[in-house]
């Protein structure tokens, strides 16, 4: 339905310039002491290096906001259960559904619900790791939060809170999020297309409704959604839920929030 926004994944300019074990030989002589805290700094500007963006953080109070955001999940849940469409599809096509945008459904909701949150330096240990590795970071460090991946979160926030959206359409707006004929594996595919062709045209509706004199809003709440669907879900689960559920595995929690009672 909304297209992701292409992103391009750039080696930085800083580290072509070294030589290759220069970083290493360094740290380990100790020669040249200040050269480390420059690059943690971000002081190499002369290069118009961005490794800063690279930094890994962490919530500043996990516990408590990976709490509230396991609320929003749970309510997120809770009103796709709601939909009666939903719960006419088969039981692998709402695993599969709901799997798919859970994330993108609860950006939505800590929007809606305006859940505030701040995040800090995790300890130097790891930043000096990312130093030392470069770009060849495994999935699963990938996965681990930045200051890039934060930003880009809280600007799909920040987006979504300047709309205002109305309860209606952040409701529509989840339907045409939720029900995506795209996903891989689907049996019923197209009940699905004509769920989101039915979830758009409610949104079209509720837009024009509510904001007869905006004939640009409904182009910005697509924009917003589309913003919406790069946010990484391997992020969101360690900003998050890692605190507060550990090694459980985000995709089985959810289809045990999905399907038990």
């Amino acid at each position: 339905m909304f297209p992701l926004e292409e992103i391009a994944n750039r080696t930085c300019s800083g580290y072509r310039t070294q030589h290759p074990h220069a970083i290493l030989y360094n740290i380990l002589s100790g020669r040249e002491i200040g050269y480390l805290d420059n690059k943690l700094k971000g002081n190499a500007t002369a290069h118009s290096c961005h490794c800063g963006q690279r930094r890994t953080v962490c919530l500043k109070d996990p516990k408590a906001t990976g709490q509230v955001a396991s609320g929003v999940l749970e309510k997120t849940v809770c009103f796709v259960r709601s939909l009666p469409s939903f719960g006419q599809l088969p039981s692998q096509d709402q695993s599969l559904l709901l799997r798919h945008c859970w994330v993108p459904l609860l950006v939505l909701g800590l929007a809606q619900e305006k859940i505030v949150f701040e995040v800090t330096d995790v300890p130097n240990s790891s930043i000096l790791r990312q130093i030392l590795l470069g770009p060849g970071l495994t999935g699963k460090e990938a996965d681990q939060p930045t200051l890039a991946g934060f930003h880009k979160l809280r600007s799909c926030l920040h987006q979504l809170w300047n709309l205002d959206l109305s309860p209606k359409e952040y409701a529509y707006l989840k339907g045409a999020l939720l029900f995506n004929p795209a996903v891989q594996g689907l049996s019923a595919s197209l009940s699905v297309e004509g769920l989101q062709q039915e979830a758009q045209r409610a949104l079209r509706e509720a837009v024009r409704l509510l904001h007869p004199e905006d004939p640009t809003r409904l182009s910005h709440v697509l924009l917003a959604a589309s913003s919406i669907q790069a946010v990484s879900h391997g992020m969101v689960t360690e900003l998050f839920f890692k605190p507060v559920i550990g090694n459980t595995n985000m995709l089985h929690l959810l289809t045990d929030m999905l399907f038990v009672q």
